[in-house]
């Protein structure tokens, strides 16, 4: 059997569906990646630095989203795969960057799910009385079933799920602005912490330690990118969704963090398990209050539904590169990455049946923030070592912008270690694990040496495929 052939078989077990998405999918699901963050979780953020603190939190996360959204909007135009951050990095900083780079949001997607059905659980338990490992079972696997159907009709559940959770957002701000009284944001005594005020009542190390609260609302809007060979025009949609869901995002956060603090108080909110709903109540809204609870599940649903998209995608790409086991990559007849659904998915429940999501959340923000970082070198290095790449679309401000992004993130790393030492210890750890997996195992059976080398094999496997479909349509035809 010839190279060549051998390619094509290989690559022909392992097709995504093309075209199944277009830019306004891709925005829905970007937004329905952190959507569940708006209904609870930020808020706990409040308890550790006051409303001000926070503010400070959120607008420093704020724009080392929007820095990082502009950079990868760039790079997954002129590089658009499957693996979004893990291709971007291998690109410029070879095999063991891009795997690095794999890793950590692997780490990212693949606890965060789990947290999430925990917090699911929870909620089904109010409206059922029903909870436990069989919720958390039936949710993976009713959840996994639809993305086995295919990838075009899982994003048109997604976005319906979404617009549900969005509508509850927004009637949750045109309820509560009546109400609010910018005196209750300032309602938590200033304590004797350096720095501290009536605005940053914890002082300086409450705002630092806020920090992985505050990127609660945005977390996993950089997973876009992911669905980039499923999109209709790579080039063009993948920057526009990803673009266009942080506009939104950066809306919902200033809604929920300033309505809510400021009608029911920053003191009651920095602890309560619904904000939104607290808040609702608070303002004689019960039986709208009633609504968002129930659309508060919708919100969470599409934050894991889509993350299990998130973590296949990745999965797929990891695999089919050689990096993981390769029978991760094949796909199905309906172009679905099977196993890379399912297995991520099987060890996500087993990790759900610890019950405690908010170290699972901690330990996915370490690994998206060492993600960013080598993302956002990633683009500085694109534009330094490969400034005549086609670039379709140009990130405004260049490298500034990427650096930018780059200290945040770093700084945000830090901010985990600040509030849960246990969980960035926990993450380090598996961080380490999983780079001697590749540097002892993996790095030996890599499918092409570099990433320029990958992409041609893809791209010549494909149009020998589509020549061979063709050549069977014109056969077909003549019959």
């Amino acid at each position: 059997m010839s190279e060549q052939t051998h390619n094509q078989e290989y690559l022909a077990k392992r097709q995504l569906k093309k075209g199944s998405a277009g830019w306004l999918l891709l925005a829905g699901l970007g937004i329905s990646y952190v959507i569940s963050g708006d209904f609870a979780g930020w808020n706990f953020g409040i308890a550790e630095a006051g409303w001000g603190g926070f503010a400070v939190a959120s607008c420093l996360m704020a724009v080392m989203y929007f820095a990082l959204v502009l950079s990868l909007a760039e790079m997954s135009a002129a590089i658009p795969a499957a693996g979004g951050g893990y291709s971007f990095a291998r690109q410029v900083m070879g095999p063991a960057g891009g795997y690095l780079t794999g890793l950590a949001i692997l780490i990212e997607y693949a606890l965060a799910p789990a947290a999430i059905v925990i917090f699911i659980g929870s909620a089904f338990e109010e409206l059922t009385g029903f909870n436990g490992p069989w919720v958390y079972a039936g949710f993976y696997s009713v959840f996994i079933g639809m993305h086995l159907v295919g990838a075009g009709e899982a994003l048109k559940v997604m976005m319906v799920i979404t617009a549900l959770a969005i509508f509850a957002i927004l009637a949750t701000a045109v309820a509560l602005i009546g109400d609010f009284d910018s005196a209750l944001l300032f309602d938590i005594a200033a304590t004797d912490a350096a720095g501290a005020s009536t605005f940053l009542p914890m002082g300086w190390y409450g705002v630092w330690a806020a920090l992985p609260f505050a990127m609660w609302l945005f977390l996993a809007v950089e997973g876009v990118p992911l669905a980039a060979e499923e999109a209709e025009n790579p080039e063009k949609d993948v920057p526009k969704g990803i673009i266009a869901a942080m506009l939104f995002l950066l809306i919902s956060a200033v809604l929920v963090v300033v309505l809510v603090a400021g009608t029911a108080g920053a003191a009651a909110m920095g602890q309560s398990a619904v904000p939104l709903v607290d808040a609702l109540k608070a303002t004689g809204s019960n039986n709208l209050a009633v609504v968002v609870n129930v659309l508060g599940l919708a919100g969470l649903v599409a934050s894991f539904f889509s993350i299990i998209f998130g973590y296949s995608r990745l999965v797929f790409a990891l695999s089919r590169a050689g990096y993981l086991p390769k029978f991760l990559s094949l796909t199905s007849k309906r172009k679905a990455p099977t196993w890379a659904l399912i297995i991520p998915g099987v060890l996500g429940f087993m990790a759900s049946l610890s019950g405690e999501g908010d170290l699972m959340l901690a330990m996915a923000v370490v690994g998206a923030t060492i993600s960013y970082a080598l993302m956002s070198a990633s683009h500085i290095l694109l534009r330094v070592k490969q400034p005549d790449l086609p670039r379709p679309y140009k990130t405004p401000g260049g490298v500034f912008t990427s650096g930018l992004a780059l200290v945040l993130s770093l700084v945000a790393l830090t901010g985990v270690y600040a509030f849960d030492p246990r969980a960035f210890n926990y993450t380090m750890i598996l961080y380490v694990l999983g780079a001697l997996y590749y540097f002892f195992y993996s790095k030996n059976q890599l499918v092409a040496k570099t990433a320029a080398e990958e992409f041609d094999l893809l791209a010549a496997a494909e149009l020998d495929l589509e020549e061979d479909s063709a050549q069977s349509d014109s056969k077909i035809k003549a019959a």
